[in-house]
C-alpha cells in the first residue's frame, strides 16, 4: 500500500527509461502497483517489455464482495500478472491455502500469470517445520491445477521472518528452500516442469546483496518490495541479473 496515482505514474516513468536506456539482458521486469495504477501503467509500458501485475485479486467472478477486485477486472486494466497469498496477505488478512487455491485456479481462467507466495514465519524457522510448512503451502495451494494450468504460475519464496525486517536469509538458506520447492515440484509434476517453474526470492532483497541471491543455483530472481520503491535501487537489482 505505497504511492497514490501520480506517485505510481512518475515511479513507473522513472523505472521505464532506466530499464530501456541500461538493461541488456533479457531479465524479466514486471512492476506491480496499486489497483488504481493499473490502467494508466499499461498505457505507460505500451512498447516496452516490461509486465504488469495486480498484487491481488479476488476468488469470485463478480458479486456482492464490496471493495473486492475480481481477476477479469485485473486483466481488464491490462495486466498479464497478478499475486496470490502474499505474506502479508495471509498475515493480516486471514488468507488460507484454501483460499490462495481457488484464487489462483481463478486468476488462471481469467488469462492471468500468478505468482505464487509461499514461505514460513520465523516461528517455524525456529521449530523445523519450514519444509513442512511450504509443501503444505504449494500442495493445498496450487497442486490442483493440471499441467497446462501450473504452466502459468511462477512461485516466489518468502521467508516471513526476512519481510520489512531488514533480515535475510542467507544464500544457502535461500537456495537450500528454493531447491527442496523445485523437488517438490518434480515430484508433483515431473522434473521437467520443475526445471521451467521460475522460483524468486522475496525478503529484504536489495542491491548489495542481489548479486549473491542470484548466484544460487535455483533462485531464478526476485519478488522485491521495499526496494522496488525507489527506481534506482529497482533497476540495480535487476542488473545483478546479468
Amino acid at each position: 500500500m505505497h504511492k497514490t496515482l501520480e506517485e505510481s505514474q512518475a515511479l513507473i516513468t522513472e523505472i521505464r527509461g532506466i530499464v530501456r536506456d541500461e538493461i541488456r539482458n533479457n531479465t524479466e521486469v514486471i512492476v506491480c502497483p496499486p489497483y488504481v495504477a493499473l490502467a494508466s501503467a499499461t498505457r505507460l509500458l505500451e512498447g516496452t517489455d516490461i509486465g504488469l501485475g495486480a498484487q491481488n485479486c479476488h476468488f469470485e467472478d463478480q458479486g456482492a464482495f464490496t471493495g473486492e477486485i475480481s481477476a477479469s477486472m485485473v486483466k481488464s486494466t491490462g495486466a498479464q500478472y497478478v499475486i496470490i497469498g502474499h505474506s502479508e496477505r495471509r498475515q493480516y488478512f486471514g488468507e488460507t491455502n484454501e483460499i490462495t487455491a481457488l484464487k489462483a485456479k481463478t486468476a488462471i481462467r481469467h488469462g492471468l500469470n500468478v505468482i505464487f507466495c509461499i514461505g514460513e514465519t520465523l516461528e517455524q524457522r525456529e521449530d523445523k517445520s519450514y519444509f513442512r510448512v511450504v509443501e503444505s503451502q504449494l500442495q493445498e495451494g496450487l497442486f490442483a491445477l493440471d499441467r497446462k494450468e501450473f504452466s502459468h504460475v511462477v512461485i516466489a519464496y518468502e521467508p516471513v521472518w526476512a519481510i520489512g525486517t531488514g533480515l535475510t536469509a542467507s544464500p544457502e538458506q535461500a537456495q537450500e528452500m528454493h531447491a527442496y520447492i523445485r523437488k517438490v515440484v518434480g515430484t508433483h509434476y515431473n522434473e521437467e516442469i520443475a526445471n521451467e517453474t521460475s522460483i524468486l526470492y522475496g525478503g529484504s532483497v536489495k542491491p548489495d546483496n542481489a548479486v549473491t541471491l542470484f548466484g544460487q543455483a535455483d533462485i531464478d530472481g526476485g519478488l522485491i518490495g521495499g526496494a522496488a520503491l525507489k527506481a534506482r535501487d529497482f533497476v540495480d537489482i535487476v542488473k545483478a541479473m546479468q
